[in-house]
């Protein structure tokens, strides 16, 4: 296949283009370095050293001898992505290139309003070069399980049945997102699915849960291969983050209660279900919803699973509470269903502590590049009134 990574420089999109051309496949890459924008503006920056891209691409080729084609532009320019669609003519273009964090789109004004443009727009812009350069494409879209929020109901995957006055249909499932971020998720769902429906094109949307982990079996191959790692508040998960402050000795920090769930997977995962996604593709004006998760934790057992590895290893390791910089619910029930990509045959990595060794070991290596004012978050969901009448 013929396969278009949007985002590919970034932390899932760049093992992913590996992935698809370690396989045979031919690989494009687009990016405009936002991601690497972003560290610069918050003074920030990956745990791991990061490569610039072409340097990457070059030493991929010496290790596999397999070429990426790299297109350099903000799929935001009609202008830029309209050929790119056109002279690249993907089977399948798998659609990261978004600002990824819920709090960088809680900073202020301007970050909402960037996130929502740039998410939205982008996506939109998408859609219409399908749809007029390759209609036959099957767009594998990076959504969030951060639609859904935290219902007291179970959560289907995209879909529910629903009975009233009689009557019954399938419709999307109910949407309750926490951020503008994941707002800019929900739109471009609607917009997807409404392509779908009045164009004839075929998506499958993976509403992905939080992503942990590092190396990826073709990272491991060369140094210039590694994927980033960010562990600040803004783009840093929290499994992630938990590892690098278990690392450098910083108590680790749960927001409230700590009983807010969520689904989780190893980022091996993640390019396990986008392979199987891309290899089973939906039927012209298909929209499909995979729930892309493989377990569900709170943030408190996390947190005690990195505790008791780094113990391990001989950190010491707290776990300190600290006030919930969301808006949120600290304690709720959470039952995500995820059987669709089990069904087309993923076979999970799940999380244990052994596999925490080894992060915390990878991390060490890398520690003296921890920014270290960037580990407590600064970000708060509630205005600066709202803040002082709920300490009062």
């Amino acid at each position: 296949m013929r396969i278009l990574v949007l985002g590919g420089d970034g932390y899932l999109g760049w093992p992913t283009a590996l992935r698809f051309s370690a396989r045979g496949h031919e690989v494009g890459i687009v990016d405009n370095f936002l991601r690497r924008h972003y560290h610069v503006e918050l003074g920030t920056d990956s745990l791991t050293p990061i490569r610039p891209l072409q340097e990457r691409v070059r030493a991929w080729h010496e290790v596999s001898g397999r070429e990426l084609q790299v297109f350099i532009g903000d799929i935001t320019d009609y202008s830029f992505l309209e050929p790119v669609i056109r002279d690249f003519a993907p089977d399948a273009v798998i659609h990261y290139a978004e600002q990824p964090s819920a709090p960088y789109s809680m900073m202020d004004r301007a970050h909402a309003v960037f996130t929502q443009t740039n998410n939205v727009v982008g996506t939109l812009n998408l859609l219409f070069a399908l749809r007029d350069h390759a209609p036959d494409c099957h767009l594998i879209k990076l959504g969030t399980m951060g639609e859904y929020g935290t219902p007291n109901i179970d959560i289907e995957e995209g879909f529910i049945e629903i009975h009233h006055n009689g009557r019954s249909d399938i419709l999307p499932f109910p949407k309750q997102p926490g951020s503008f971020y994941h707002l800019s998720k929900v739109h471009d769902s609607h917009n997807i699915q409404f392509a779908c429906r009045a164009w004839g094109l075929r998506c499958t949307d993976l509403n992905q849960g939080v992503v942990y982990g590092i190396e990826t079996e073709e990272t491991v191959q060369d140094e210039r291969l590694i994927t980033r790692f960010d562990y600040d508040e803004c783009f840093g998960t929290a499994l992630n983050r938990f590892c690098v402050q278990a690392v450098i000795g910083h108590p680790l920090t749960v927001y409230g209660k700590g009983g807010q769930t969520r689904g989780f997977l190893n980022i091996k995962d993640t390019l396990q279900c986008v392979e199987l996604t891309a290899n089973n593709p939906p039927a012209e004006g298909e929209y499909r919803v995979f729930n892309q998760f493989t377990e569900q934790f709170t943030v408190m057992q996390l947190a005690e699973v990195v505790a008791k590895a780094g113990t391990e290893l001989g950190l010491r390791t707290e776990i300190r509470p600290i006030p919930d910089p969301r808006v949120e619910q600290e304690e709720h029930y959470y039952n995500a269903k995820h059987t669709k990509l089990i069904d087309l045959g993923l076979k999970p990595h799940y999380l244990s502590e052994e596999l925490v060794e080894s992060m915390l070991r990878v991390i060490q290596r890398y520690r003296d590049r921890v920014v270290m004012d960037r580990i407590v978050p600064r970000i708060t969901w509630r205005p600066a009134r709202a803040r002082e009448e709920a300490i009062a």
